[in-house]
């Protein structure tokens, strides 16, 4: 009887043992794996990861150009209050400065409508609505009615498909390294003439699939313009409204109402977009100059005018200095 006592006291003693050597093998397997995870992280080359789009106007390939670009793999969309974590509020949070004879708050309701959560007051107005990375600020359908406040180094500016009506002289006042603006697909019927003038950095202005009956004045840096799927006329051009634009090299203004071709053009045009207008008549010296006949215009290979009413094989003397003849009805 002894002996069995004896076997069962040593057999409570290493259960009771075992149970106590397994909770802190537990607990040192929760310690380790944060250390493993922090391993992780440590081993990621986090200072080289600049996610930032100030060269994308330098890698684009401006030979290419024929639709509407395809942003379709750009950062994904982000609704307005999912930029930030929503902070807590303010109420709920103990006051360090507070003594014990404060009286405790009562904790928000939550009857009333959740609104966005709150951006710091120095943030620019553009970001509260858009996606903002590095200097390129994504505003495509955001349900805006006019142009954002955008921050002073702003470069790139898309707000495709919204519902802007018009472009006023003071939206983008100050914006000195403006590159890029893209505001296709919206309902911009007018834009002030000095609303683009003033920026001495804008290459590419893309305004298709609008209501403009008309063009603003451009800044002489201009290397493209897409103003297809409008109403402007030819009266909504000024006169010679392209011949100071020594830097334009796309010209596109298909699906308009123009009666005649805009003249003169710059020598960097390479590519020229009129198909589907009204144009029905043609000057020999509107691609070359007639009094010239060694002149060439190398540059300039890329002529739409199909779509218009015009036989183009009545003017046989106004394509001999272009490298291609122009597309359309001969």
């Amino acid at each position: 009887g002894c002996r069995m006592w004896t076997l069962a006291w040593l057999g409570m003693a290493s259960l009771c043992l075992g149970a106590a050597w397994a909770v802190p093998a537990k607990e040192r397997r929760k310690a380790e794996k944060p250390r493993a995870d922090l391993a992780l992280y440590e081993n990621l080359d986090l200072d080289n990861y600049d996610l930032t789009l100030d060269n994308y106007g330098e890698i684009l390939d401006l030979s290419n150009y024929e639709e509407l670009y395809d942003y379709g793999d750009l950062a994904p969309k982000i609704e307005v209050g999912t930029l930030a974590p929503r902070p807590k509020d303010p109420k709920t949070l103990p006051n360090p400065g507070a003594t014990a004879e404060t009286p405790k708050l009562q904790p928000p309701t939550t009857a009333g409508p959740i609104h966005p959560a709150p951006f710091p007051v120095q943030g620019p107005p553009s970001c509260l609505l858009c996606l903002c990375i590095g200097t390129s600020v994504y505003c495509d359908d955001a349900d805006l009615e006019h142009i954002p406040r955008l921050p002073p180094e702003t470069t790139y500016l898309y707000a495709r498909f919204n519902r802007i009506g018009a472009v006023r002289a003071g939206d983008f006042t100050g914006l000195k390294k403006l590159k890029r603006i893209d505001l296709s697909s919206n309902s911009i019927s007018w834009a002030d003439v000095d609303a683009f003038r003033l920026l001495p950095s804008l290459q590419e202005l893309i305004l298709p699939q609008n209501r403009l009956t008309a063009l603003p004045e451009l800044p002489h840096s201009i290397v493209r313009l897409d103003a297809r799927l409008n109403r402007i006329p030819s009266t909504g051009l000024r006169p010679e409204a392209f011949r100071d634009l020594k830097q334009l090299q796309f010209l596109h203004l298909s699906d308009n109402q123009l009666d005649f071709i805009p003249a003169p053009l710059p020598k960097s045009l390479r590519s020229l977009h009129l198909q589907n207008n009204n144009i029905q008549t043609m000057h020999e010296d509107t691609f070359c100059d007639s009094q010239d006949h060694s002149q060439i215009r190398r540059a300039l290979e890329d002529i739409r005018l199909d779509g218009n009413p015009i036989n183009l094989s009545l003017f046989p003397n106004a394509y001999f200095c272009l490298p291609r003849l122009p597309t359309g009805r001969f």
